[in-house]
């Protein structure tokens, strides 16, 4: 689920021309060929059922999941791991008539686009007869992003959820004799802690924070929200990253690059090998990035809080919207042409299933997309207190990683000159920043007015 920079621009906009060619249609009712009742009884016609993902790190525990679904379908399951690059590009690949997967996984960048171009089954006769899957029983901002708008199909089910915490190498923090992070800390404790470390640790190369901003949902976005801006607004029709909420998030956004690693290094390394290198002493990270430093070299000097809030009103205290954590979740999509859709179908309703999403939290795969079914996803990493994730949405607030239709347009000129790239690159300049904030506010309404 990690969101590097992608070429999901170029994707967009060959997928709307080569789905079109080969019969797509944005004004179609995607999946008009599913019966409209199914049995789900009925004897699977199929031997094996393919599968892509992109995370190496979740193969293990989902084809554990996947094999208890065999002994009691008869049917196997093959897990593929795609590079996210390659992911996309084979899955449009198929989606022009070749070979795609029986089963995969749908993202917030381009589930618009496939649902709205006859390649999603749609799940609702599915749904509809089986009693182990009640969508009211999932995490809503992801429901809302599987279901196609114009139509009110689903063509997607939750797999999971995740959110974001703080991530600090106690060793470096005890070398620069410095306090190690806790859930009391603001943005600006995390800001004064960096200065301290980047100001000790010049001569080895050591910065005190480390943020890639084409990672917006672990980083930079969270921020806004804290202070009251938000990147899309909850009726996907505008923004307010121009607004004195969005520019003060953005102005601390600042503050934090001119005190951490510079854009130029961070493009070079990136933030994860900054940190396992030892060369940067805090980091946000998302939740399924876990297992990577828990499996990493010197994951004992590692420790997780909460990810920072805003003290906006001077209180001293957390109190509701300011400490804010985007979420995001994946959705199990099925072939619109997959040779045995009831077999499909039913691999998908176990993997969400309560027993499947417990098992996803017991093996540490990543927290469940079903309410109530991650507390054991804290208890996974044994010797590692992971625990600052669960309690971002208890002790919290959870906001949805944003999204329009073509989500990529403005997402991608956001990181381009004229957006924030001269203020990213050059953060000593708090009148760039704000500029660049205003910048921003028309590239996102343009984007949104244009979709």
């Amino acid at each position: 689920m990690k969101l590097k920079k992608i070429t999901a621009l170029m994707l967009a906009s060959a997928m709307a021309l080569s789905l079109t060619a080969c019969g797509g249609s944005s004004d179609s009712n995607s999946g008009s060929d599913t019966p409209a009742e199914v049995d789900l009884n009925a004897e699977y016609t199929v031997d094996e059922l393919t599968v892509n993902i992109w995370d190496n790190n979740q193969l293990d525990g989902l084809q554990q999941i996947a094999d208890k679904w065999t002994e009691t379908s008869g049917v196997k399951v093959k897990i593929n791991v795609v590079t996210w690059d390659n992911y996309w590009t084979l899955l449009e690949a198929g989606a022009q008539g070749g070979e795609m997967p029986d089963v995969f996984w749908m993202h917030s960048n381009t589930a618009q686009m496939y649902m709205e171009n006859d390649i999603l089954l749609n799940l609702d006769p599915y749904i509809e007869a089986d009693d182990t899957i009640d969508l009211n029983n999932y995490y809503e901002g992801i429901v809302d992003l599987y279901t196609r708008s114009d139509n009110g199909v689903h063509y997607a089910i939750p797999k999971d959820h995740d959110t974001i915490a703080l991530l600090y190498n106690k060793a470096l923090f005890d070398k620069y004799e410095v306090a190690y992070p806790d859930d009391t800390w603001t943005w600006e404790d995390v800001y004064e802690a960096a200065a301290k470390i980047s100001e000790a640790g010049k001569a080895d190369g050591v910065y005190g924070y480390a943020c890639n901003v084409s990672n917006n949902q672990d980083g930079w976005y969270n921020i806004v929200y804290d202070y009251g801006g938000q990147i899309i607004t909850d009726d996907h029709k505008g923004t307010t990253i121009g607004s004195e909420e969005g520019k003060a998030g953005m102005e601390m956004v600042r503050k934090l690059l001119s005190v951490g690693a510079p854009q130029t290094v961070v493009a070079e390394t990136g933030t994860d090998s900054l940190f396992q290198s030892g060369l940067a002493a805090m980091i946000t990270q998302g939740s399924w990035m876990i297992n990577s430093f828990y499996t990493a070299e010197h994951s004992a000097d590692y420790a997780w809080a909460m990810i920072p809030y805003a003290d906006v009103n001077g209180n001293g205290a957390c109190d509701e919207g300011e400490r804010y954590s985007a979420y995001n979740g994946l959705g199990w999509a099925a072939n619109a042409g997959t040779k045995d859709p009831n077999a499909a179908y039913s691999l998908i309703s176990y993997f969400c299933s309560a027993e499947g999403q417990e098992m996803q939290s017991e093996l540490g795969v990543t927290m469940a997309g079903m309410i109530g079914k991650s507390d054991a996803f804290a208890n996974a990493f044994e010797g590692m207190d992971v625990s600052a994730f669960i309690r971002a949405e208890e002790e919290g607030d959870l906001f949805f990683r944003p999204y329009t239709r073509k989500t990529t347009v403005w997402e991608d000129a956001l990181q381009q000159a004229g957006g924030f790239l001269d203020a990213w690159q050059n953060p000593d300049d708090p009148a760039v920043m704000s500029q660049a904030c205003d910048n921003a506010q028309k590239i996102i309404d343009d984007a949104i007015a244009a979709e």
